[in-house]
């Protein structure tokens, strides 16, 4: 899978990169005036980077009409792909936030008034929208579709896109203090931000749980031929989280605190085991709905 590689080695080539430009970085905007943290100067400078090894890349593999970037299919096709997506996105995570609530993983909160409601709800949809077209045209547009068009394989393909979409987010914001920065600091700095791995048993619930969601986008992605029904899969699904957690809050001290993950407070075994009954549920799907979920003819 060379386009899986060329990708891969952008993710690991901007992150030994920053590492080793992070420190010269951070004393160039010091002596400037600009006293920035060292962690957001890494973190700004890697973004910077890893947008410059995306464009390398995807010149490389000349990645360049929109078929390519996801959104090859007629734009009236592609936003009522959308929008049907947006909407199973709500209604498929809808129960996972009821259970939640009636399980008192997550009660309401006592403070919880219509203002907060509709800032929660505002919040969700304008993240659920951001994530969702962000990482589908990188991780499903233009990843998958280029790793897909190599192989005729394409259940390991999926699979390996699913546990590097999932493995992303677990890359820790470690934090070095103004007087203990030195010129290794960017490779301490690289070490933290993996240390989650370190200690994998912790991860284990909400890793697995995003990799059965990647899976769930990638086939989605697959069988259309187009990102935009997993954007608004992806979407709704962040929507229905966002507004979860905002309107909500955790109970550590609930005897069922273990089905979901700490940091997310929202993703974790309850999730998982959900999206395996979507993910089982998708051939149905297809055979249900054959019109729009089938890719177009190529023209």
């Amino acid at each position: 899978m060379r386009a899986f590689l060329a990708f891969l080695a952008a993710i690991a080539g901007t992150m030994l990169l920053t590492a080793l430009l992070a420190y010269p970085v951070y004393v160039g905007l010091h002596a400037a005036g600009a006293e920035l943290q060292f962690h957001k100067v890494a973190s700004r400078l890697w973004q910077l980077l890893m947008l410059g090894g995306v464009v390398l890349v995807v010149w490389r593999l000349r990645l360049t009409t929109k078929r390519d970037w996801g959104y090859g299919v007629p734009r009236p096709a592609w936003l009522r792909q959308f929008g049907i997506g947006l909407l199973i996105g709500l209604a498929t995570m809808l129960p996972v936030t009821l259970s939640m609530i009636a399980l008192d993983v997550r009660p309401l909160r006592p403070d919880l008034d219509l203002a907060r409601a509709l800032r929660a709800l505002g919040a969700g949809v304008l993240s659920g929208l951001a994530v969702g077209f962000v990482e589908e045209t990188f991780f499903r547009g233009l990843m998958q579709g280029a790793v897909l068009r190599e192989t005729r394989r394409p259940a390991p393909a999926l699979v390996a896109i699913a546990t590097l979409y999932s493995a992303m987010h677990f890359l820790d914001r470690a934090r070095i203090p103004h007087d203990q920065v030195e010129w290794g600091s960017g490779f301490v700095l690289l070490g933290g931000i993996l240390g989650k791995f370190g200690a994998f048993g912790g991860i284990v619930d909400a890793f697995l749980c995003l990799v059965a969601v990647g899976l769930v986008l990638g086939v989605a992605t697959w069988w259309t031929g187009s990102i935009a029904l997993a954007v608004g899969l992806h979407a709704g699904w962040v929507w229905m989280m966002r507004t979860t957690v905002g309107v909500t809050a955790a109970d550590p001290g609930s005897p069922l605190a273990w089905t979901i993950d700490r940091d997310t407070g929202y993703t974790g075994w309850l999730v998982l085991g959900w999206t395996l009954l979507v993910l089982a549920a998708l051939p149905w799907a297809r055979r249900r709905w054959p019109r729009w979920l089938s890719p177009p003819p190529r023209g």
